[in-house]
This record gives structure tokens, sequence and C-alpha cells, in this order.
């Protein structure tokens, strides 16, 4: 990781964003160094973004196949390419006495079509590594980089994500499981010749884990790196970012005011 660049996103994120939440970065590993090794669950059922949490509060944490308490969790980080069986009942409306359906698609029939097109990758290493950005260090190779913001911070991500493209699609949000958009997706745009921006965790079974105002804007890092290098010119120097910036710096003493 380039630690100037580093410490220069935390200087300008503070200047713009104020103390707003700092992002998360991954990378695969066969040696997490001082991360913490995340045990396998007690739990039958365990969603990935629940350990990211402490990720999120400063924690370096690791996982490896063993860990994922969920098999899309398993199969939306690339340590398998298998779907859970019956995936296209448990997507859909289920099979009566054998299996709840979440309902998310229409018919089995449908998400048999979303399988085939289904973007998928093998991890690269043993181990996932997440550590949130202060917590990065020189030897660390971050692959993407994930925010978990409100609104106001999501409409700057956003905005600057698009700064300098000519396509009005520098983000997407893919339909997709919280982990897909946050892993899956952001690590495959970082091979795309124009790498985009992904806006998700709008998965209703992982929104639980989350606060009830935040969504997660992911960004390949080779991405990232090129949006801090347009902070200081872009419309965040703006009257108009300021006053986004006062709500934004509001939102934040409330949140830390609260119990």
């Amino acid at each position: 990781m380039d630690m100037i660049m580093q410490e220069r996103f935390m200087k300008l994120w503070a200047q713009y964003f104020g103390k707003t939440e700092l992002p998360i970065a991954f990378w695969y590993t066969d040696d997490p160094g001082g991360a913490e090794k995340v045990r396998p669950p007690k739990v039958e059922h365990k969603c990935v973004i629940a350990d990211l949490t402490r990720a999120r509060k400063g924690a370096s944490i690791a996982l490896n196949a063993t860990a994922i308490g969920c098999f899309g969790g398993k199969r939306y980080l690339g340590f398998t390419e298998e779907f859970r069986p019956n995936f296209e009942y448990f997507l859909s409306y289920g099979i009566p006495g054998e299996m709840e359906g979440e309902r998310y698609k229409k018919s089995p029939e449908i998400v048999r079509e979303v399988m085939k097109i289904a973007p998928h990758f093998t991890a690269p290493g043993r181990f996932i590594v997440f550590k949130r950005w202060d917590r990065i260090e020189k030897s660390d190779n971050p692959d993407a980089v994930v925010f978990f913001a409100r609104p106001d911070v999501l409409s700057g991500l956003f905005t600057l994500a698009n700064y300098d493209q000519v396509d009005p699609n520098g983000v997407f949000s893919p339909f997709a499981a919280g982990c897909a958009t946050i892993v899956t997706y952001p690590y495959l745009e970082k091979d795309a010749e124009c790498p985009r921006a992904v806006l998700g965790m709008f998965d209703v079974s992982a929104r639980p884990c989350v606060q009830e105002d935040r969504l997660t804007f992911a960004v390949p890092m080779n991405r990232c790196e090129k949006m801090v290098r347009n902070m200081d010119e872009s419309f965040l120097a703006t009257g108009s970012w300021k006053k986004i910036k006062k709500r934004i710096m509001a939102a934040t003493r409330r949140t830390i005011s609260s119990p």
C-alpha cells in the first residue's frame, strides 16, 4: 500500500467528510499476518456482513472457507463455485414442507436463468483479509475499498466516482447478495478497462447486520486511487458541497453522542 496515498486520503476524507466512518479494504492472501483469523461459526447460519462489523470498528480480520457460516458467502467470496442445494427454490417460493423461500425472485425458472449469468471468481488465496483504512500497512495490497455510508456521503462518493467519466454508469447496482456487492463485483471490476464502483447492501436478508441508514459503496483500489487524486479539484471544494458537509457532520455528532 502506498502510505503517502493512504495518509492523503485520510486528510482529505476528514476535510470533506468530517469524522464520517472510514472505509474498510480487502485482499486475498495465504498469509494473513497479524489479522485475527475468524473462527468457524457456532451457529448454523452467520452472515459475512456481521463479521465485518468488527473490521469497521478497527479490528483486522481474516476469513477462510471454514470461517464463513453461509453457503452464499462462500461462493460470493470465491471459496466455492457451488450454489446451495435447491437454490432456485430458496431464492423464490421454496418447497412446501421442506424449505421456506426468500421470495426475492418470482419463480425457480427465473432463478435458474440468474444462476447461468451470475459472476464468479476463485479466491487467489486461502484467506480474505478485511482492514479499516487506517489499519492498512505498507506490505498490504488491497483489491477494493468498501464504504458503509449514509445517503449524503453516498452522494459525494457517487459524484466523485463519475467525476472523470463520460459514461454515466460509472457506478452500478446489481441485484445480488450483500457480500456479492461488497466483494464479488468490485473484485471483478478491478480488471475491467474502466473499473466501476458498486452501490449495494439492498439485500433484505443482510440488512439487519447494518444500521438502517447505511448502504455500501465498493470500489476497486485502482479506481479509488484516481478518486482520491481528484478530490481537491472536484465539487467537494464548492459551496454546494459545504452545505451537505454540514449535514454530514451534524449526523455524525448525533451518532457519536447517542447511547
